[in-house]
């Protein structure tokens, strides 16, 4: 999706683990205690001792307000000596093992290094972490469900006399509250005294990966969804299809799969993973265009003009056998990307770049669209219409198979017909520069939901063709926030139609045109400071508290 005229379309560890125990070290070092669970092994979740008299640590007290990417929304700072990990802390857990933020007390306490979990009402001791849900709605959620708004994302923090206590409505709001310990760690040794009140502007925020015509690596996906995840961002879209592979294989269809794949294991795994981090997965099979892995087995179904020349990567929509094999692939993918019960559950249908309305004249270009689309929808029928109704169809599909949140590029959308795009379908705006282009103000006045893909900011294409050239973090932290959907100027609606409800966020994309560009570490490393630009702008997307060198040397750090 990065070419507005589409061209033929190093695993690196992570080192937050090893992070981790220097920073706790230093830490505890400053309170005089020579380590956190020198009396449990890390991961021990047991309650032996917890009744146990402890002594008030002591160490140096933390300083300044808590320094973290995204920053946090408010902080009221008091009094006192703040909180660190230190000898005998433990995390506590009064709603118990069983409950949906068992996940979330276990990972901290091993960000932290290895603090022993006691579940249960516990006397909270000096050093303790204390880490519980308010209200009642949250504790019936599925667990790691995905959230619906910003209000899910909340959570309070408060360092108060050695001790630290962490609630939120719901698990998610815990797991931010977990990534803000984690992170002011590293930057401070520990939080300040005192209440930090933290909350998103917008409730979607994430990265999208065009894993099609760059293979990467389970591993190095993986890595990035924890990086990801440390930065509160919580959404990942794999565009695991186009012309130039097919990724991910398939047991309906195997003849299409690229011989680079990920296995469905290694898709389940990864699923996983990312339900586990609080990410929702948006997977993406672009049609009617992008189809050229599956055209390679399928050449009667693929798209020619009057002239009997094929086009690459179209598929021919007059013919019904296209719409059942696409239909086909939906089915069985939808599957294998599952979502908690009761979960809002993604699915991206494409729908960018059909190179049939790319035309200067369509209906004379390919007259068996026009004759297809006439006899579907009357005299007046036109091809947009018939692709609105491809892409129609293909929402019923996913929809029967329990996703409940669609979305496709904006190039997709088509106003003027008889048949209108489903009503619930979000627009992901990329672009301003296709044929018959529609600034985002249309869709937002139409009462849209318009997903920001800016591609002037947001879009890192391997070998920069096409004049794209690679987006930095300075200039997102600098010139960009969620209501700049097209170009370098704010859409020109009124600020209420730029808001949370209408532009629910943004995600920063990699496209692979000339994939041999750059390897997958390069990839890593070139993304690292745009994706924390993201992650703060979509978070706070006022002007910036701290200088560009400021926060840059902060990104090194978190």
């Amino acid at each position: 999706m990065s070419n507005p005229t589409p061209p033929s379309r190093s695993t690196r560890p992570s080192t937050r683990a090893a992070l981790a125990v220097p920073a706790l070290a230093a830490a505890l070092a400053l309170s005089g205690c020579s380590g956190a669970a020198d009396s449990m092994p890390p991961g021990d979740t047991s309650s032996a001792g917890s009744s146990s008299a402890a002594p008030t640590p002591t160490w140096a007290a933390v300083k300044g307000p808590p320094r973290t990417i995204p920053a946090v929304s408010t902080f009221q700072a008091a009094d006192g000596r703040g909180w660190r990990p230190s000898k005998g802390a433990r995390v506590v857990v009064p709603a118990g093992e069983k409950s949906n933020v068992a996940d979330e007390a276990r990972r901290l306490a091993k960000d932290l290094g290895g603090l022993p979990v006691v579940w249960g009402d516990q006397d909270v001791r000096p050093g303790d972490v204390e880490v519980k849900l308010t209200g009642k709605s949250g504790a019936d959620r599925p667990d790691n469900a995905a959230v619906s708004n910003t209000a899910d994302e909340a959570y309070t923090l408060t360092a108060d006399g050695t001790r630290l206590t962490l609630t939120a409505p719901t698990d998610a709001g815990i797991f931010n509250g977990t990534r803000t310990v984690k992170q002011a760690l590293r930057t401070g040794g520990g939080l300040p005294e005192g209440t930090i009140k933290d909350r998103p502007d917008r409730p979607q925020r994430g990265m999208s990966l065009d894993n099609a015509r760059k293979p990467f690596s389970a591993d190095w996906i993986e890595s990035r969804i924890r990086e990801i995840a440390d930065l509160k961002l919580n959404q990942f879209q794999l565009h695991f299809t186009d012309d130039q592979g097919w990724r991910i294989e398939s047991d309906t269809h195997p003849e299409i799969v690229s011989k680079d794949h990920l296995t469905k294991a290694q898709v389940r795994s990864i699923v996983q993973l990312a339900r586990s981090l609080h990410i929702s997965v948006i997977p993406e099979i672009d049609s009617p265009g992008h189809l050229g892995a599956v055209l390679d087995h399928y050449p009667d179904l693929e798209l020619r003009n009057a002239q009997g020349e094929t086009v690459n990567g179209a598929i021919d929509i007059s013919k019904p056998q296209a719409g059942k094999l696409v239909d086909e692939l939906l089915r069985e993918y939808a599957g294998l990307f599952t979502n908690p019960k009761g979960s809002d559950a993604y699915w991206h249908l494409g729908g960018d770049e059909y190179q049939a309305l790319m035309s200067r004249s369509p209906e004379t270009s390919y007259p068996q669209l026009a004759q297809a689309a006439r006899e579907k929808y009357g005299s007046g029928g036109t091809i947009e219409d018939l692709a609105t109704g491809w892409l129609n169809d293909r929402q019923k599909v996913v929809r029967k198979a329990g996703k409940n949140k669609i979305e496709a590029w904006n190039d997709g959308f088509f106003f003027d017909g008889a048949v209108q795009p489903d009503k619930d379908r979000t627009v992901d705006y990329w672009t301003g520069k296709e044929m018959g282009k529609r600034d985002p103000a249309e869709f937002l006045r139409k009462g849209r939901t318009v997903m920001n893909f800016n591609d002037e900011y947001l879009y890192y294409v391997l070998g920069e063709p096409n004049d794209f050239t690679y987006p930095t973090g300075e200039r997102i932290y600098r010139s960009w926030t969620p209501a700049v959907i097209r170009g370098t100027s704010p859409v020109s609606v009124p600020a209420s139609q730029t808001g949370p409800d209408r532009v629910p966020g943004a995600r920063f994309a990699i496209w692979c045109d000339l994939a041999n560009s750059q390897t997958q570490e390069q990839v890593a490393q070139g993304i690292r400071m745009p994706l924390r630009a993201l992650a703060e702008k979509t978070w706070n997307p006022g002007k910036p508290a701290m200088s560009w060198p400021d926060f840059k040397a902060l990104g090194a750090k978190v």
